[in-house]
Order: C-alpha cells, then structure tokens, then sequence
C-alpha cells in the first residue's frame, strides 16, 4: 500500500464516523464502528468503555513508548448548519460533516500512521488510543483508560493545528462563587443586596494581572462569564452566583490559583469544579520536536484544551486541520490534509530516537 491507499482508508473510516452521531457521553456506536475497523484490519484492540487502543505486536518493555492520541466524540451540531451534519459530504477535496476536522482527521490520520508504522523499524513501543469525552473533560474518557495503558514516554494528539507542533498548551479551571446579603423590599432602605457585596471582588478580579507571562502561551487570564442574582424588581436579592472561567499558563497551578484567588475575594464564597484541567508543554529540545522544526514546522503555544490537560507526560497536538474550524457550522476537512497528515507523521516518526 502508498500513502493514496492509506488515505482512502482514513478517508472511508472518517466517512463512517460522520454517519455515526457521537456526542460526548453517546460515543457507544462510534465506538463499535472503530472497533469492526480494527478487526477489518486485523489489530487487536483493548477497550474500556468507549475509549479503544491497540498497541504494538514487537512490544518492549525496556524500550520507550510513544502514543498516538485522538478523540471520538463530537459537540452537538450547532443551529446554523447548512447542510445535514450526520451526513458526510465530499466536494473536490472537501470532507464535510460533524467531527470531520475536530478531530475525526487527526484521529483517522494517526491510526494510517499506526499502521505504517508497525512495519518499520522503531526503537520505540507505539500505541494508538481513542478517547471519549474529550469535549467534555469527562471521567469516561482519557482519565479512564489511562490506567489500562502502559507506561507513556512521550505523546501527539492529532487535534487540529495545520500541522504545525503545538508544544504548550493553557490549562482550564471553572470556578463557582457566590455573594450572599439579606432580602428586603427596594423601596425601603433594609436588606443587604447581594450584588454589592461581590462588587468589589469582581472589580478586583477584572483589573487583577498574573505577573509571570509566557512566551508561548501568555498571560493567565482569569474572566466572569456568568452571573446570576435577585428574582424580581422590587426584591433586594441575598443570593448572587457567578462563574470564572481561568486559563492558566505554564507558570500557575490551578491549586495554587484558587487558593490565592480565595486570599484576596474575602466578600466571596469560592468553589472549584476541578483541579485536575493543568497547563501542559513539552521542551523544545525534545528529540520530536527537534525533528519537527528540522522538517520546517513552528512550534507555538495553544489557547484551547485537549486531553494534553489529563496527560502526566510530554505531549504536544499535532494535526490536520485548521482549529478556527472547530465548533461550527458545515464543519469540513480537507482530503489533501489527510493525505499530508500521514505522510507527514511517518517522516516525523521513521527513524527517531526517543
């Protein structure tokens, strides 16, 4: 078989996938499809709800092991689709459907290269895993097969990046707060309004600026994106909840972030809905890298997350695709892109020394 071959193949699984609705915590068809696919071409293959991988039939445990990552699911279709988004569509050299750039093209690219790659010689393990719930950071996911794998050296997850190395990434932490006061009637001077007393918290958490920036990823950014209070005119509200959305860059951990988040908004009630969405990056002299800007590729620090986030080892995305792409409407991939994903995996992968 040529890269033409393996790019059929991808091409035809990734139209499967289309057809086969996997919105985040419904992945159990996709899942099966994936998993006749792997039968077909006789890869046997471990699965753990709805994530699957297959690993490699020389496997070394004295060698180390790289993994080859990307998701299956998908965000609901938004309203704005011209075009049915369950229905794969090929114009020229466009893939239209759901999932077809975020990131069917990363994942059917990377199984090709697993393939290719098994033939040639490595001096490394390769493993090839398919997560769930990616889009929606959940515990059925990565977090849950991650324990049923091996031991990982090092990773690429073919989100979207036009295949060029994104080599930092910026992590996430939700954060719930809430103001209380005392109700009473807004047209007599009683109660204590809520509202007020988070002001000074929140103005404090609009100017506040994170002093450590980095180079590829910038600054932390910290921003209210919900806020909720009172249930009519006349009633001073004794309740206010917002919603921070962090980002954080290399330099803060979300531990760290809440607790001095909690030091300075005194006013306020925190929660965190979870610590575990880390910023992640790999060096620049990583022996995968290196050999990324060898072949001419920059490498540049990401604003959006993966299961990067999830990951206790080097990993940097790696894609076909373009990521504006993602979450909208008539969602397409270019069959070019797959063509050159491929090819371009197995130039990065044949020969390197991990």
């Amino acid at each position: 078989m040529d890269y033409k071959d393996y790019t059929n193949d991808a091409v035809e699984l990734l139209k499967a996938l289309i057809a086969t609705p996997s919105v985040s915590r419904s992945e159990d068809r996709a899942a099966d499809l994936l998993a006749r696919y792997l039968e077909r071409w006789h890869l046997p293959y471990g699965r753990e709800g709805n994530n699957l991988w297959v690993g490699c039939p020389d496997w070394d445990e004295g060698r180390p092991t790289l993994l080859l990552n990307a998701h299956i699911d998908t965000v609901k279709p938004v309203a704005t689709w011209t075009r049915d988004p369950f229905r794969p569509t090929v114009e020229g050299d466009t893939l239209y459907g759901l999932g077809s750039n975020d990131c069917g093209g990363g994942l059917t690219s990377l199984l090709q290269a697993y393939r290719i790659m098994l033939g040639r010689p490595r001096n490394y393990n390769i493993i090839w895993v398919a997560s769930a719930e990616e889009e929606v950071s959940g515990s059925e996911g990565f977090s849950r097969v991650l324990p049923r794998l091996p031991r990982i050296d090092v990773a690429i997850v073919g989100e979207p990046t036009g295949m060029q190395p994104a080599i930092a990434e910026k992590g996430l932490m939700v954060i719930d707060g809430y103001a209380y006061g005392k109700s009473g009637h807004a047209a007599r001077n009683e109660g204590v309004n809520a509202i007020y007393e988070a002001l000074d918290d929140l103005v404090w958490l609009r100017d506040y600026r994170f002093r450590r920036e980095s180079p590829l990823l910038g600054p932390t950014k910290m921003t209210v994106t919900v806020v909720e209070a009172g249930t009519q005119h006349n009633v001073v509200p004794d309740r206010l909840h917002f919603v921070i959305d962090v980002r954080t860059n290399e330099y803060y951990q979300n531990e760290y972030l809440f607790e001095f988040l909690r030091k300075h908004m005194k006013k306020c009630e925190l929660k965190a809905r979870s610590f575990r969405l880390h910023s992640s990056a790999i060096a620049e002299s990583h022996p995968l890298i290196r050999r990324c800007i060898e072949m001419g590729m920059k490498p540049f620090g990401s604003p959006t997350l993966s299961d990067q986030a999830l990951m206790p080892f080097p990993s940097f995305k790696l894609g076909p695709g373009d990521s504006a792409r993602s979450h909208s409407a008539d969602e397409y991939i270019r069959i070019g892109e797959i063509e050159h994903a491929i090819a371009t995996y197995v130039q990065l992968l044949d020969g390197i020394s991990l």
